[in-house]
């Protein structure tokens, strides 16, 4: 009996300390709620406030008034705002786990809503949804920079973002390297390549009808195909849905407008925009990026193969890893990629002391 009870004890100590929880006593990071209000909106053809809500995570380290912390930013998917990953993925607790474990030094996180009312302002500039590009690089990172206590150095800095946040992540990379040092895009969407031609996605009949973006309804490809158009074919003088269409319908068959599809390749597609910003991608400090290939979209697997060897054809230096995983199924908890290769990569490529800048 004693060493039945002993084994239990035993049992009992592993699920309290060895299987994964934080231990007891372990300091916690805060989590800060704060607004921006932004000049990069104004023209707008789509009604945004200009009023910016963010999240912050302050590292356990934070306490520490004479420490000053490198920054990740988190660029968020469809349909999410900046309080996704701490309410609906646990993110604070696994930011805890991961400094508590030594898996990344105490870092600053910050999430900002970068969402439209058609699901994403794809991190863009137009006049149609706003210049999200402007407000990230010149209006949000000097905001946290001044009022946090950051490394506010491009090797300090870096980016990373989940599926619309990685397309996101890797656009900043190109055209801002002197802003973010580091960039990490976990299933990037929009990589160029298709087997499915794009305009064979939405519903042109409905969107040719639409008096408003609820005449949408649930159609989930019109939204989607709707904001990547406002994003990369704006058109402010086009309402309601303000975007110039690549395609329409006629008689019930698609045709194609060939002089707005090649713009909006050559404004949408990162490999159309490589070509411009491949000596960009080569000073950074680290570039990274995933895909599942269990992804029921085929095209994201074959569009991100294809990127990677396009930047192998620029001599861009990157990472680029298919995994088992489908689509944003395998991200979030110990065993997620958040944990297991995100933080990990920002480890290795971030610089988290001044002495070593």
């Amino acid at each position: 009996m004693s060493r039945r009870l002993g084994l239990f004890a035993c049992f009992c100590f592993l699920l309290m300390f060895g299987m994964g929880s934080v231990a007891v006593g372990q300091p916690s990071g805060r989590l800060i709620a704060a607004e921006l209000r932004s000049k990069s909106f104004t023209g707008s053809k789509i009604g945004l406030s200009p009023l910016c809500k963010l999240t912050l995570y302050l590292p356990p380290g934070y306490a520490d008034q004479k420490r000053r912390f490198p920054v990740i930013y988190y660029l968020n998917h469809f349909f999410e705002d900046h309080t996704a990953p701490f309410a609906n993925y646990g993110a604070a607790a696994l930011f805890d786990r991961a400094i508590g474990q030594g898996v990344i030094g105490d870092v600053i996180v910050v999430t900002a809503d970068f969402s439209t009312p058609a699901g994403s302002s794809w991190y863009a500039n137009s006049p149609a949804t706003g210049n999200w590009e402007d407000f990230m690089v010149r209006e949000l990172v000097p905001y946290v920079d001044a009022r946090y206590r950051t490394l506010a150095s491009r090797d300090s800095r870096g980016v990373v973002g989940d599926g619309v946040g990685a397309y996101g992540a890797i656009r900043f990379g190109m055209r801002y390297p002197q802003v973010f040092g580091s960039v990490y895009g976990m299933q990037p969407v929009g990589a160029g390549a298709n087997l499915q031609t794009t305009h064979s996605r939405p519903d042109w009949e409905r969107l040719a009808k639409a008096r408003s973006l609820d005449d949408l309804g649930d159609d989930g490809f019109s939204r989607i195909f709707t904001s990547i158009y406002q994003a990369a074919l704006p058109n402010p003088d086009r309402p309601p849905l303000f975007f110039d269409p690549p395609a329409r319908s006629v008689d019930g068959r698609v045709v194609v407008d060939t002089d707005v599809m090649a713009r909006f390749h050559d404004h949408f597609s990162l490999a159309a925009q490589l070509p411009s910003y491949a000596e960009n991608l080569k000073t950074l400090r680290g570039f990274k990026f995933d895909w599942g290939r269990a992804d029921p979209i085929v095209d994201h697997v074959y569009g991100n193969q294809a990127l990677s060897r396009l930047l192998d054809e620029y001599g861009v230096p990157h990472e680029a890893e298919e995994h088992e995983g489908g689509f944003r199924d395998r991200h979030w908890g110990e065993q997620g990629r958040v944990y297991t290769d995100v933080l990990p990569f920002f480890a290795r490529h971030l610089v988290f002391d001044e002495a070593s800048r």
